[in-house]
């Protein structure tokens, strides 16, 4: 029977895939490729995702990556609380996608990396610093967006939600960065406390580091 496979490794991005279909509570496949020349570069992932990078999914013989791209496709499709009901939620739950990719993302990951992450390459502390400050105004925006029912689409836990955090994740290195945004420091931890999220974290820890 055909099934979901879900390429790549816990400690990739393809975590946010991973925490999604759990949350979907879907029959897939995790084959953990890992990152660089033994993983991702070899020849039979490169058929799968030529850019070479992680995740990639296989469903069905439909093949897609970006890890945000997939995780709209999989709620659309199987439906329920975290997919859209209406196109202005459609709209919603991809805006706040590409606002994490774009506006949060490259920050955060710089937080992660030279903070906590590299651990056998240097980290530069500026570079983490300026990314703290970097984080203020969308984080403030974050903030205030929650501000209205505690998610931010549809008044309920989506999608939306599960992307934005897998983002803002990356930034936890830099407390002092939550500490006037106590909304989304809440939000942030309800959304990693969910039972789905701490099963794949569970696997996650497990993975050679």
């Amino acid at each position: 029977m055909a099934r979901l496979r879900i390429y790549g490794i816990a400690r990739t991005r393809a975590f946010r895939v991973l925490w999604m279909a759990e949350e979907l509570a879907l029959d897939y496949e995790h084959i953990p490729i890992e990152t660089g020349p033994a993983g991702a570069r070899q020849p039979d992932y490169l058929a799968v995702n030529p850019n070479g990078r992680l995740p990639a999914i296989d469903d069905d013989g439909f093949i897609m990556w970006e890890s945000l791209a997939i995780n709209l496709y999989l709620a659309k499709k199987h439906g329920g609380p975290l997919a859209p009901r209406n196109v202005a939620e459609d709209g919603e739950m991809g805006a706040w996608s590409l606002w994490a990719a774009t506006g949060v993302e490259p920050h955060s990951i710089n937080i992660v990396y030279h903070r906590v992450g590299n651990p056998k390459g240097p980290k530069d502390p500026r570079i983490a610093d300026a990314a703290v400050e970097a984080l203020k105004g969308p984080f403030s925006v974050l903030d205030r967006a929650l501000a209205k029912d505690g998610h931010l689409a549809g008044g309920r836990f989506t999608v939306a939600d599960i992307n934005v955090a897998e983002i803002v994740r990356y930034a936890q290195p830099a407390p002092e960065l939550f500490e006037p945004v106590p909304r989304v420091k809440a939000w942030l931890a309800a959304c990693q406390a969910r039972p789905a999220f701490q099963k794949m974290w569970e696997a996650r820890a497990k993975e050679p580091a």
